[in-house]
């Protein structure tokens, strides 16, 4: 049977069918599809941990435990798992173990544009990356294989057009995996130093023998073309986009195995050009190899450059020469940059944090979009649950005057995943700082997945909630309140006095997120246009719902929810 399949999909299609037991992730797009995938089939148990480090510890403890298991994350989720990674490469597994993750270039939906291909190198682990969604179904099938075969964790990299395109996959039958004997081995598993020190020489040898592995692998494939002018070598999505846009002028060398790459099938490739094209997104990984194994006839980022996507576009122009046709469009059209919602929670609280021109610590998640004008509400926003720490930071280099006008905002599912600790950092270490939780019941940016607070799992079922009041002051938090952010004088009044106290405190911001199933709107508010007197008060909130229209407000009543914070804006009763 074939199926047309997102990347994502067919990734865990290949979990199931490769007998994967248990899967543990954190949402991350581009990576989020696939947990979300695996979840509907009832032979793998699929959660969400509360971060990338915990789910990638929890498919450890399994994989030790003889289970195949994997986890899935973005790639700068990869940094917050990096700990264990670096530790369970020495180690190895016992079930097979498989980490997917998804980079960005272009930065369509991230903070950074980092080559998660480093992380593999410096970790010693083995990485294979797919370039269509059958390979992503295979691939991951592979990689079980592997992980079992050569004793290592494999990284499967996958990237935003990889996960988010769509391919044919042929559908086969799941293959059970019963668990593998758990051995007691503290010299393989406990990584004191005199144990970890044999194991080091254990990962040295793998190296050498994955790279023996790479000469020949399936993964890797030379495409030879009578045609051909030069060669090219390439992986991923680029794989794909060279062979669109090249055709038969080039003969191909597509690379699966990433690291460690092979030796003598790239030199033997290579001696049969004149000249080598290395094509690859971000930063010169496979270039560096090839140069170190001795290859000099390679163009590579000095074409093709280190930041963003590439495309058949551009790899047809800075190759062949040739510039697609096309028809300009004529009228200036205006950019749509996102913006959050109407009826968002977050848009009351930003506006009260703007009005009163308070410095804003920001984080990951869709509040971060309260950076933008009007509201131009943030400051800095670095990486999940920077923002309580960095507070700290702050207050403490600028201190009392400091203390009295700044602010962390996080949501609820970021401090859960790494909010907690800065927030204990505050308590601890005493700074007279105010953290803003952003509660909207659900994972919001990622497209509303369940969190630890929400009180229901990944599949939908009750689940423990923790109780945020009571974990602020379990953290040492000793002044907890909660605000509805649609009320605009509840809210700044909080904040002020909040702001005015001399110890640590935190401020919930409560109220579901507007596109949350459950969420009963009211009615949609509509403009006396005779009442209105065109001050524009209103578009202060930048909320889309209202634009001005022959110098009067108006209310687009398909996508007002009728949240009211607009109507507490204007002076005129006119909404």
């Amino acid at each position: 049977m074939k199926k047309l399949m997102l990347g994502n999909e067919a990734f865990a299609r290949g979990l199931y069918e490769a007998g994967c037991t248990i899967a543990s992730s954190y949402p991350g797009t581009p990576s989020t599809e696939i947990t979300e995938f695996v979840a509907k089939y009832d032979e793998v148990y699929a959660e969400w941990a509360p971060n990338e480090k915990v789910a990638v510890e929890t498919a450890i403890g399994a994989s030790i435990a003889g289970a195949r298991s994997f986890s899935a994350m973005k790639h700068v989720g990869l940094n917050v798992a990096a700990d264990p990674l670096y530790t369970i490469s020495y180690s190895g597994v016992n079930g097979g173990l498989v980490i997917a993750v998804a980079d960005d270039p272009g930065m369509h939906s991230s903070q950074n544009e980092q080559d998660s291909r480093h992380h593999a190198i410096a970790s010693k682990v083995m990485m294979i990356e797919p370039s269509n969604s059958s390979e992503c179904k295979e691939f991951a099938k592979t990689a079980f294989d592997l992980s079992e075969q050569f004793d290592t964790p494999v990284i499967v990299r996958l990237s935003t057009r990889v996960s988010h395109s769509q391919s044919i996959v042929e559908l086969c039958e799941r293959e059970e995996k019963p668990l593998k004997e758990y051995i007691k081995n503290p010299s393989k598993y406990v990584m004191m130093p005199a144990f970890a020190r044999p194991r080091h020489v254990f990962v040295e040898e793998r190296l050498q023998k994955l790279t023996e592995y790479a000469e020949t692998s399936p993964l890797n494939r030379v495409e030879i073309s009578e045609n051909a002018e030069f060669g090219v070598i390439a992986s991923g999505a680029v794989y794909e986009y060279a062979k669109e846009s090249l055709g038969n002028k080039a003969s191909f060398l597509k690379l699966g195995t990433i690291n460690p790459m092979p030796v003598n099938l790239i030199q033997d490739f290579a001696k049969k050009y004149d000249k080598i094209y290395v094509i690859e997104e971000l930063d010169d990984i496979i270039e560096t190899h090839c140069r170190k194994i001795g290859i000099t006839n390679i163009i590579g980022k000095e074409l093709f450059g280190f930041c963003g996507e590439l495309s058949q576009t551009v790899i047809a122009e800075k190759i062949l020469g040739i510039k697609p046709e096309y028809t300009e469009f004529p009228e200036n059209v205006p950019v749509r940059p996102p913006v959050m919602c109407a009826g968002c929670p977050h848009r009351g609280l930003f506006y009260c944090l703007s009005k009163l021109k308070v410095t804003v610590s920001g984080d990951i998640g869709c509040y971060t979009l309260g950076a933008s004008a009007p509201l131009s509400a943030m400051d800095t926003t670095i990486c999940m649950g920077a923002s309580v720490s960095a507070l700290h930071g702050f207050n403490k280099a600028r201190g009392e005057e400091a203390e009295k006008k700044s602010v962390a905002v996080i949501g609820d599912s970021t401090f859960m995943h790494s909010g907690m600790t800065g927030l204990v950092n505050i308590a601890y270490n005493s700074t007279n700082s105010t953290v803003i939780i952003l509660d909207n019941s659900i994972t919001g940016m990622t497209g509303h997945q369940q969190n630890p607070t929400t009180g229901k799992n990944l599949k939908g079922d009750p689940a423990a909630a923790v109780n945020l009041e009571a974990l602020c002051k379990a953290l040492g938090i000793q002044r907890v309140r909660v605000v509805d952010p649609y009320c605009l004088a509840e809210t700044e009044k909080a904040i002020k006095e909040e702001l005015a106290v001399a110890e640590p405190s935190v401020i919930i911001s409560r109220r579901p997120c507007a596109l949350l199933k459950y969420v009963k709107h009211k009615p949609s508010l509509k403009v006396d246009s005779e009442k209105c007197k065109g001050c524009k008060m209103c578009m202060k909130l930048g909320c889309p719902a209202i634009s001005i229209k022959d110098g009067k407000a108006v209310i687009d009543h398909t996508q007002c929810v009728g949240c009211g914070i607009c109507q507490e804006m204007c002076r005129f009763d006119a909404i």
